[in-house]
């Protein structure tokens, strides 16, 4: 039986917890916070305020890190030093530097540590991969990926870390948009350039672009564009379609859609749901999770590590440096 951990207590820790206590082969042993008020809120649990002190006083197999993004790198290091494993929330790390230093200590160390893609494992994306690697629709054209999006300036008031570069790692695109930019790079496969954009098109007195807009070149000959932005009045549906010599595939509202050369459409599958208002986070974190544990015990490669995650940390230090400098730049250049 694994003996699992959650540092962090915030929204997110709300998906891991049940999905944690579900799995069969694992139980949660200690949960960790800076703040005493979360002591009480998962019953027979040991808590802790002190994730170092945790991991001296607990003997675990694996922590979750459900923690701001700043954090990411020094709480995974001193977990995987200590020969615990680790499932990391997205993003992988603040920019591409501090990724390649993730890399380095998960290939010297061998440790697992598993980030967070969960939307990889949407019943939609997954058709939608088998799909392209069929090749029954001749060459790939191009891929669109939408993040029309909401938050109130209350978002970042409430949670200040979010607003600050050095902290968060920027905005929309490392906060709302990471997913759709991880899908659209497994899609299309390497990456030859980018041309980007970021903006502020609101009046929030915040460091982070909410908005952030790109074209990217694939080596395959696609081309993308990738739109995100927190200025929607509301969050509407996340979009990723997918062009084809002989016809298109399109993904919102979770359902997968096959659009004929002709207009004709065809719904080919829906993704499972979370109930309440973050549905939007999907339904497969406990695909993810339950995967990374089976590696565990395993001794196995099969989950989305840390190497794996790092070129859509590489497309928004692209997009940045291609907005502040006003030119495509090169994936070979970071």
């Amino acid at each position: 039986m694994l003996k699992i951990a959650v540092i962090g207590l915030g929204d997110i820790s709300k998906i891991h917890i049940p999905a944690i206590q579900a799995n069969p082969h694992a139980v949660l042993t200690a949960v960790c916070d800076l703040d005493e008020s979360f002591r009480n809120t998962v019953p027979d649990v040991n808590f802790y305020t002190d994730y170092q002190e945790m991991l001296n006083k607990e003997s675990l197999d694996c922590v979750h890190v459900c923690l701001p993004h700043y954090l990411h790198y020094p709480v995974t290091k001193f977990c995987v030093e200590n020969g615990v494993h680790v499932f990391l929330e997205k993003p992988l790390s603040l920019n591409t530097e501090e990724g390649l230093a993730l890399v380095k200590l998960e290939e010297e160390l061998q440790a697992k540590i598993c980030i967070c893609f969960q939307n990889r494992y949407n019943e939609s994306f997954e058709l939608l991969q088998e799909i392209i690697a069929s090749g029954e629709f001749g060459k790939m054209i191009g891929i669109k990926g939408l993040v029309p999006w909401f938050r109130p300036k209350e978002y970042y008031d409430v949670k200040p870390w979010r607003g600050k570069m050095e902290l968060a790692g920027g905005g929309v695109m490392i906060n709302q948009a990471l997913h759709t930019l991880d899908l659209m790079q497994l899609l299309g496969g390497e990456i030859d350039s980018i041309r980007g954009s970021i903006d502020q098109l609101l009046d929030y007195g915040i460091e982070v672009e909410d908005t952030a807009s790109a074209h990217i070149h694939f080596k395959n000959g696609a081309k993308g564009l990738f739109f995100a932005t927190n200025a929607n009045a509301e969050n509407s549906s996340v979009e990723l379609e997918v062009s084809f010599e002989k016809g298109k595939f399109n993904i919102k509202d979770s359902i997968l859609t096959k659009i004929d050369i002709d207009g004709k459409k065809e719904y080919l599958i829906e993704d499972a749901k979370m109930p309440g208002t973050k549905f939007y986070y999907g339904a497969s974190h406990n695909k993810l999770i339950n995967q990374f544990y089976t590696a565990i015990i395993n001794n196995s490669q099969n989950y989305v590590k840390v190497k794996d995650a790092l070129t859509s940390i590489k497309m928004i230090d692209a997009i940045r440096q291609s907005s502040e400098e006003k030119r495509i730049i090169k994936m070979e250049e970071l």
